[in-house]
């Protein structure tokens, strides 16, 4: 089947943004008078669980201590809007060769959409930061974790992206840093270029279709016959 789309997984891929949420959540944390504080290696461990509300509830039971689930959606809620302000201020440049890549993908006629389990606020912010456009101008579906009954390992938010595309899994490609990404695009059918982070880097790839350090290469591959 020819290539149709290219469907893009959003923290790590897009941009180096996991380390932004770490910041972000500390602060909340701090200004709500709640006592944690999220290490480097303490977030690497909580990546494992996608969503941050659901992180948030898989360290309180961790710890045996913390909010209700009503306080840690409030704190969400929070957390969303320090994120959003630290995106805006351009604390979150996008990876090496996505612009390109997608400046190239819009020139040959490919669609693109997006993939991910955070929140449709987000990835509004980061698209606003990185091209000056709304995220509609750049990609015609959105699909946000927040929008699905499970996230990602689970194939939802890809299913809800193909079905927003309204193409067949073989005339997309997915872009992933996780192994949560690779499991759930790879669940929809989806061939994936896997690129890691740096909270990925390391982990275990073998079952990615391409695997690369960075999207450079495939900015620079022949479109549509990429990657």
């Amino acid at each position: 089947m020819a290539l149709k789309a290219l469907i893009f997984d959003v923290d790590g891929t897009l941009a180096e943004t996991e380390e932004l949420h770490r910041q972000a959540f500390n602060e909340t944390f701090a200004a709500h008078g709640l006592d944690w504080h999220w290490s480097v290696e303490d977030y690497r461990d909580l990546l494992r669980t996608t969503g941050g509300k659901e992180r948030m509830a898989r360290h309180r039971e961790t710890i045996g201590a913390g909010p209700s689930d009503a306080g840690i959606a409030a704190l969400h809620k929070a957390k969303t809007a320090r994120y959003v302000a630290l995106v805006a201020s351009g604390a979150a440049p996008l990876q090496p060769g996505v612009a390109d890549l997608i400046a190239r993908a819009q020139a040959a006629g490919l669609r693109l959409a997006i993939a991910t389990t955070t929140t449709r606020a987000n990835v509004a912010a980061l698209i606003r930061a990185s091209f000056g456009h709304p995220m509609e101008e750049i990609f015609e579906v959105i699909a946000a974790g927040d929008e699905v009954a499970k996230k990602k390992p689970a194939p939802d938010v890809y299913l809800r992206a193909l079905d927003g595309l309204s193409l067949p899994p073989g005339e997309c490609l997915a872009f992933e840093d996780s192994r949560a990404g690779l499991a759930s695009a790879q669940a929809a059918g989806l061939r994936v270029v896997l690129t890691p982070s740096a909270y990925t880097a390391g982990d275990d790839f073998c079952t990615a279709d391409f695997l690369c350090a960075d999207l450079t290469a495939a900015a620079t591959a022949r479109i549509p016959e990429l990657p």
